[in-house]
């Protein structure tokens, strides 16, 4: 259990919160860039309890600025796109990208008014099919080197979806192994050939087991947690017999991010990117080491679960996320259809907006959850004291942060340590884009050879 006051410490991210300010030494998932497609590219938007408006210009550059117009507070999300800016509709003040003010039409012409006058402006880059933003104070950090960043587009898919919870526990779902076997068991197997865009429906590495009957069979994994340099790395381990085991292995990306396999062939980079103290979206990328992604069809398959324009998934809290009693009982473990996002929804929204963490019972299967709220609790420290937080690097230090290495596969009981890093090795060389291998990987490999 922790105190209430622990539990504000770690959750609340609003501007001058000890965790905001954290969360504002990185770059931020803001939107989609299909988003700002079409005859009108203007978004108005929440971020870490912030309200803002992001658009592009004529000229094809985004801007993200504060959302209240700084003469008179009207809503620039109504605004104009017009003479290379953002114009506000109430009196026809025009801002640029920048922030800088470019026009007061109302005021006389011989005017300085529009010199002194600067709406506060973010930077703004694309990578990967999301617009990322920077609300911080200091020169943006570089992006890591990680391989929904290195593979070429179209490798890589983005989508994104909302949560009405607290990004923390929305996070944790990502990093506790246990849950998914109970969580996401489905009592009845698939043909694993169909199931391209969806997890945990495909077979696992080096068998034709399908990743649901490891699950729903082996549901007491023992799990490993290590410490990295980007933030932690899991290991599931379940065992199916004195030669066999399964090994999974999935990574916590500081400060709010995972990397998980989704098949052989495809991982998922995901963040749980927070709107306010009481919502988040998840943004993914998708990326691919055999073949260019199939973009369509993923987004095809999303579009049936998730209306537009906020990403909200059809099955939800107003409608108990199309809970049956009946499948209930003999298809699914939650009785909420087959998407797991929405499994991990119902999850995190039934706590509460803000988990109430005071009255929680952790045991060993939380291990990861435990390491990494004292992590969080660590970082936080660092920037009260001025100090630079984990994974805000520079450019020289970006080059070393690659992968991180994920597997899903059935490996040897004795020298599975070797195997998922082979696996993993294997897959990246085999990739049309020739992903690096990460060096951690490469020296743990080098090591277990020098120790045979």
């Amino acid at each position: 259990m922790m105190s209430q006051e622990q539990n504000d410490l770690i959750t609340r991210i609003g501007p001058g919160t000890p965790a905001g300010k954290l969360m504002r030494k990185y770059w931020q998932p803001a939107a989609l860039i299909e988003e700002l497609e079409g005859a009108r590219p203007i978004k108005p938007l929440r971020l870490l309890g912030q309200d803002l408006v992001l658009f592009r210009d004529e000229t094809g550059r985004y801007g993200l600025i504060d959302r209240d117009c700084p003469h008179r507070g009207a809503d620039l999300a109504f605004g104009r796109l017009e003479n290379g800016g953002l114009r506000c509709a109430f009196h026809g003040w025009l801002f640029d990208a920048d922030g800088k003010c470019l026009e007061t039409p109302a005021e006389p012409v011989n005017s300085r008014l529009c010199e002194g006058i600067r709406q506060r402006a973010y930077p703004v880059t694309e990578k990967a099919g999301i617009l990322w933003a920077y609300l911080g104070e200091d020169a943006p950090p570089a992006f890591p080197d990680l391989d929904c960043f290195t593979a070429p587009g179209a490798y890589t898919f983005a989508f994104k979806g909302l949560f009405e919870c607290n990004w923390l526990q929305a996070l944790e779902v990502g990093i506790d192994p246990a849950h998914a076997s109970f969580l996401h068991r489905f009592f009845e197997d698939e043909d694993t050939s169909t199931a391209y865009g969806r997890q945990f429906r495909g077979a696992s590495a080096g068998s034709d087991l399908p990743m649901t009957k490891i699950l729903r069979e082996y549901d007491r994994p023992i799990i490993n947690v290590e410490s990295t340099e980007y933030g932690m790395r899991l290991i599931a381990l379940r065992q199916l017999d004195d030669e066999r085991t399964h090994v999974r292995v999935t990574n916590q990306l500081f400060p709010h991010g995972f990397v998980i396999p989704m098949s052989t062939e495809m991982t998922i980079t995901q963040w749980h990117v927070p709107v306010d103290d009481e919502n988040c979206y998840w943004y993914a990328i998708f990326t691919s080491y055999s073949a260019p992604v199939d973009k369509n069809k993923m987004r095809e398959q999303r579009l049936e679960l998730y209306e537009l324009p906020h990403y909200r998934s059809r099955r939800n809290r107003a409608n108990d996320y199309g809970f049956d009693a009946k499948e209930q009982a003999a298809e699914t473990y939650t009785g909420m259809g087959a998407d797991i996002n929405v499994h991990d929804q119902w999850a995190v929204e039934s706590m509460g907006p803000i988990q109430d963490r005071t009255r929680e019972h952790l045991g060993q299967s939380d291990k990861a959850i435990v390491q990494y709220r004292r992590l969080l609790r660590q970082e936080i420290d660092k920037v009260a004291k001025g100090e630079t937080p984990l994974l805000v690097l520079d450019e020289a230090h970006a080059k070393a942060i690659q992968g991180p290495a994920t597997m899903d596969g059935i490996g040897p009981t004795r020298g599975w340590e070797a195997y998922w890093m082979e696996v993993d090795v294997n897959r990246r060389r085999g990739a049309p884009w020739t992903a690096p291998v990460p060096s951690e990987i490469a020296e743990k490999m080098s090591r277990l050879s020098a120790a045979e």
